[in-house]
This record gives C-alpha cells, structure tokens and sequence, in this order.
C-alpha cells in the first residue's frame, strides 16, 4: 500500500520552531555548562560569573537561531519550504513537488521518528526533518498505516 499526501508547504516558522526543539533535545548538556561557569560565583563572589553564563546561552542560541533562519532563505534550501505531496510506503518516502519532480529518501536515511499531537516529525540530521501534520493524510487508515510502517521501522513503540 501506497499513502499518497495531500500538497502540503512547510511554514518557515514552523522548520525555526522544530529544529530549535531538536537542538534543545540533543544538546541539553549545553546548560550544565553555563551552570557550571555561574558556579564561579562560589569560588570568587562576583556576579560577573553568572552574567556571563547567561549571556553565553543566550550566544548560544542565538546562533542556532540565525542558523535555522538562514537556512530558510538560502537559494539551494527554498525546495524544502516549496508545495510538495509524499508517497509513503515500506520502502520510502517520495517527495513530490509535481508529478515529474521529487526526490527520494530512504528509510536508514531516517533516524529518529516522533509521533506529536497532530503531526509525524521524521528526523534525518539537527536541521534536516519530514513535518508532515496529520491534516494532509486523506483518511485516518493512511494516517494509521504511517504509524505502523513506523513501528515495523522500529521508530516508535
């Protein structure tokens, strides 16, 4: 069985919002650095340390920040925010931009799986994912197949 996607434009708010998310969830570790460098404080009482730390996580993320946003408008990256539908079945996800144009990814391609509220989010590296809301499957069985072609993928539980 083939799912076929109604066309669906990833918002650039959204990709910010998402990659921001992944960041967060891969590189927790980032904020024992700052505390670690506001725990200064205890060795030489001046409130230098713990505004540095801040001011170094906010760096940080503002850097991640500028780097998701940049990515939305660079020129080789507009086809990832353009109309696409996807084909999805055991072997790929084919993204369709019309019927003589996509582009194939592969499932080992894929490494990490979410199931949200009301979408898929397909994981391939920090800033390259599938969003795909539940809203451009055209039936809720298409909707369950996903989730089970993510199961026999060994994504979700």
């Amino acid at each position: 069985m083939i799912v076929k996607t109604k066309k669906y434009q990833l918002d650039t708010g959204t990709y910010i919002k998402i990659g921001l998310g992944n960041i967060l969830k891969e590189q927790w570790w980032v904020v024992l650095i700052a505390l670690a460098i506001a725990s200064g404080y205890f060795w030489i009482a001046s409130w230098w340390w713990i505004s540095m730390a801040i001011l170094a996580y906010v760096l940080y993320w503002l850097f991640w920040v500028i780097q998701f946003a940049g990515v939305t408008q660079m020129e080789q990256n507009k086809a990832i925010f353009e109309r696409m539908a996807y084909e999805i079945d055991s072997r790929q996800i084919l993204m369709k931009i019309n019927t003589k144009q996509g582009m194939p990814v592969k499932w080992d391609m894929i490494k990490k799986a979410e199931i949200k509220k009301d979408a898929f989010i397909l994981t391939m590296s920090k800033a390259q994912f599938i969003h795909l809301p539940f809203r451009i499957f055209n039936s809720e069985n298409e909707r369950k197949f996903m989730e089970t072609i993510l199961k026999r993928k060994g994504f979700t539980a």
